[in-house]
């Protein structure tokens, strides 16, 4: 019994933490986003609208007030973006708290400075109206974000799962298997990648998808899943790669190109009984990642548009939740062939 307490000690509990963990924490919002900056902006000029409304007496004063507001807040709010802007990547790292009294600081520095040295003097009245109105803007616009932030949440995991049902086709898993068993004696090397290849796409499906990922990464699993549709192809499948100028160190929403792959094997090579091929081309131009992805339109004509339009659907959702207004998606038919191009903001991993 005198290793009972050792024992008992080593299956204790740890001892209570208040720590949340890292997939329920609120994010802090990407201010190098071009839509968080035009947000800072509304969310100012709408508090400032609704002040002059609140102050003014008669409605037929309206342009006087509004441009009289205008002239004290637009350009300290535009001062504000700026340093939102500036600031981006280590705003990005702080916690709600620490950006609240971050961004109180900021707004009330710039309205002392504006008031004091640049704007016509004020009686000290109206410079404590100024100081508390930019104190309670500075609020407001990170009370709105983090409303938007916690909005978003569910969003993010409803993506995650339509994302899962868009990309695990049971026929596509059931095609694998059979074509594992029948290489498995004639080549059993091959059939020991394959099952390799599978159990790495299970493993990229079942992880958390709220984190960018290298693009590295992201085109060695979508090879993995071309090895697995080889299987069954077999030389109808070509696909060329043109990653000559492609930054392999860029960030990038995690399995983003293996469902527009799929759906070029599945529309483009699948339905076409001649060899085809899908052409990948990724790269740099100036801050944006370029990527484009073709495709042999199906000979008969017919397009699985249904299932089509739903996969390309969903990647566009994901890619407004991780980049907001700064990615596109678009698509085209021309010269017999379908193309997908998109483009995200160029993210960098810090080393």
């Amino acid at each position: 019994m005198a290793g009972t307490p050792g024992k008992m000690a080593s299956i204790k509990q740890a001892p209570e933490r208040s720590v949340i963990p890292e997939r329920l924490r609120v994010p802090v919002p990407d201010f190098r986003n071009l839509g968080a900056i035009l947000r800072v902006l509304a969310c100012g000029n709408v508090l400032m609208l609704i002040t002059v409304l609140v102050r003014m007496p008669h409605l037929r004063e309206f342009s006087y007030h509004m441009t009289l507001m205008i002239a004290r807040v637009e350009l300290p709010l535009m001062l504000l973006a700026g340093l939102f802007y500036w600031l981006g990547p280590w705003l990005n790292r702080l916690h709600w708290r620490d950006l609240t009294l971050i961004t109180c600081c900021m707004a009330l520095a710039l309205a002392i400075v504006f008031q004091a040295w640049i704007l016509p003097p004020v009686d000290g009245d109206a410079f404590l109206r100024g100081v508390l109105w930019a104190l309670g803007n500075a609020i407001a616009i990170v009370a709105y974000f983090r409303w938007r932030q916690i909005s978003q949440m569910p969003a993010l995991g409803e993506a995650r799962i339509l994302a899962l049902t868009a990309r695990i086709r049971p026929h596509f898993f059931f095609n694998c298997i059979n074509g594992v068993l029948g290489v498995m004696r004639s080549d059993p090397k091959r059939a020991e990648q394959a099952l390799e290849s599978m159990a790495e796409l299970f493993r990229e499906l079942m992880r958390d998808s709220r984190e960018l990922v290298q693009l590295c990464d992201e085109i060695e699993l979508c090879n993995r899943y071309l090895e697995l549709e080889r299987l069954r192809l077999g030389e109808r499948l070509n696909v060329k790669w043109e990653l000559k100028h492609a930054p392999l160190n860029a960030q990038v929403p995690p399995l983003m190109l293996q469902p527009l792959l799929e759906n070029a094997v599945c529309h483009g090579i699948e339905p076409n009984p001649e060899p085809g091929r899908i052409l990948v081309r990724i790269v740099r131009r100036g801050n944006m990642l370029d990527m484009r992805i073709s495709n042999p339109l199906n000979p008969g004509g017919g397009r699985r548009a249904g299932g089509n339009r739903m996969a390309l659907g969903n990647i566009r959702e994901r890619l407004t939740l991780f980049f907001d207004m700064e990615a596109t998606l678009s698509t085209e038919e021309q010269d017999g062939e379908f193309r997908v191009r998109v483009r995200i903001p160029l993210r960098k991993e810090e080393k």
